[in-house]
């Protein structure tokens, strides 16, 4: 696997951005290392190409300054196994500004006892924001942990609860 990654700073924050010839397969936390991506395709090679990834970084500009709700562009999720690749289906069905708990995510999938196995294929998520499992949070409504770290979890769910009440509470 080949990943084209590109560095797109948003606001104040600087996210690395991983494409292959199927889709984006890869954000990064907010001011993360560039090399995080190997976290997650240790035997891929990269380039870096500050030209590429054009699309995913607009997207990803209007998304995280609530100009879309939708992260809408294509994804390559070929690299996870076949339960993360479900999981992580399901948790781009999570509707923007609502969030789910790691159990209803595991009763989705009819494996109510698959807790645990859900949180790691959360924790194995290589694109934030675009997969969104920010939107997962634990049972009792706390927000459990995030591989952006707890902060940016906090200021992309705020982000969505100020961008919904902002889009309705404008007059028709």
């Amino acid at each position: 696997m080949h990943l084209s990654l590109t560095q797109t700073t948003i606001a104040t924050q600087t996210y690395w951005l991983g494409q292959t010839a199927n889709g984006l397969a890869f954000v990064g936390r907010a001011n993360g290392p560039k090399d995080e991506w190997r976290d997650f395709f240790p035997a891929a090679t990269a380039t870096v190409e500050p030209n590429a990834n054009q699309a995913a970084q607009a997207v990803l500009r209007d998304f995280l300054t609530g100009k879309t709700l939708r992260f809408d562009a294509p994804l390559d999720d070929t690299v996870g196994t076949a339960f993360q690749r479900q999981v992580w289906a399901i948790l781009r069905t999570i509707p923007y500004g609502q969030q789910v708990s790691y159990q209803q995510v595991a009763l989705q999938l009819n494996r109510p006892t698959a807790v645990r196995a859900v949180a790691h294929a959360i924790a194995r998520n290589p694109c934030l924001i675009a997969t969104p499992c920010h939107r997962v949070v634990r049972q009792d409504g706390t927000l459990g942990g995030y591989r952006g770290g707890l902060p940016m979890k906090r200021a992309l769910l705020a982000l969505e609860a100020r961008t919904i009440k902002t889009r309705t509470s404008l007059p028709e």
